[in-house]
């Protein structure tokens, strides 16, 4: 295939973005740079030189003519693991290697894909079948499973308001686990024959990042130490995070 350096450069810019939104949406490191790889050479790419940890993706692409373009892209914050984007993304690589797609199509597609979903419905549905469940779960009994189901309302509300405009992670973690635990060690003390611990473990749950814990240690596990350790220390932040606000709010009010 030929192309002009500006059709080389735009090319890149688009598979920066398919990296940035599979990074966003919880993929792993090595999943991201085979992905990459992979679509390179299937534009034709003699040679394809991808780096990417959590916060940063650097991608070469060699040609036979000599040729080499590189762009680096800087990926700030953290996404929430959206596994149907996954499955979408992957979906058009597999398409691209198989027959690739114009610059501009593929542009078209990747824009269409980043279009964010209204699904806060299914969102609230899900939470409050996790927090009442796990609630049931760890020895409470419903009373304690339709008082989690109440804040996990309530933490779904705060995701989707505070969340966009606190978007460091750790603050936002600390603060909703704070307003839930001064809640729900509110109605405790209104309602004494409610078990407290089985209550907050139905809510925390929500919050807990299982897997972006999950995926550091898998990153590690299989070569990628720099991005792993990085995720999981960002876990830990979140989950420490966690732990001072409930903490916080069971010292000032009891329960």
């Amino acid at each position: 295939m030929a192309y002009t350096e500006k059709e080389l450069h735009l090319l890149l810019h688009q598979l920066l973005d398919l990296g940035e939104m599979l990074l966003y949406a919880g993929a792993e490191v090595n999943r991201v740079e085979d992905t990459l790889t992979r679509m390179g050479a299937a534009y034709g790419a003699r040679k394809m030189n991808v780096f990417v940890i959590t916060s940063s993706i650097v991608v070469t692409m060699s040609f036979a003519s000599e040729l080499e373009v590189t762009q680096t892209r800087r990926i700030v914050g953290a996404g929430a693991t959206d596994f149907a984007k996954i499955e979408a993304l992957n979906d058009l690589s597999r398409r691209c290697c198989q027959d690739p797609l114009p610059v501009e199509v593929l542009a078209q597609e990747l824009e269409r894909i980043g279009q964010p979903v209204r699904g806060w419905v299914w969102r609230y549905i899900g939470s409050v079948l996790a927090a009442g469940g796990f609630a049931v779960f760890f020895g409470g009994n419903g009373w304690d499973a339709l008082v989690a189901i109440f804040f996990a309302v309530v933490i779904c509300f705060l995701q989707r308001s505070l969340g966009e405009i606190c978007l460091n992670t750790v603050i936002f973690n600390l603060l909703c686990s704070l307003v839930v635990g001064f809640g729900i060690c509110g109605v405790v003390r209104i309602f004494p024959a409610l078990h407290l611990d089985k209550i907050i473990i139905g809510d925390i749950m929500l919050l807990i990042p299982g897997i972006a814990m999950t995926n550091a240690i898998r990153d590690i596990l299989v070569g990628d130490t720099i991005s792993g350790l990085m995720r999981l220390i960002e876990s830990l932040l979140w989950a420490g995070a966690l732990a001072c606000g409930f903490m916080a709010a069971i010292w000032l009010i009891g329960g």
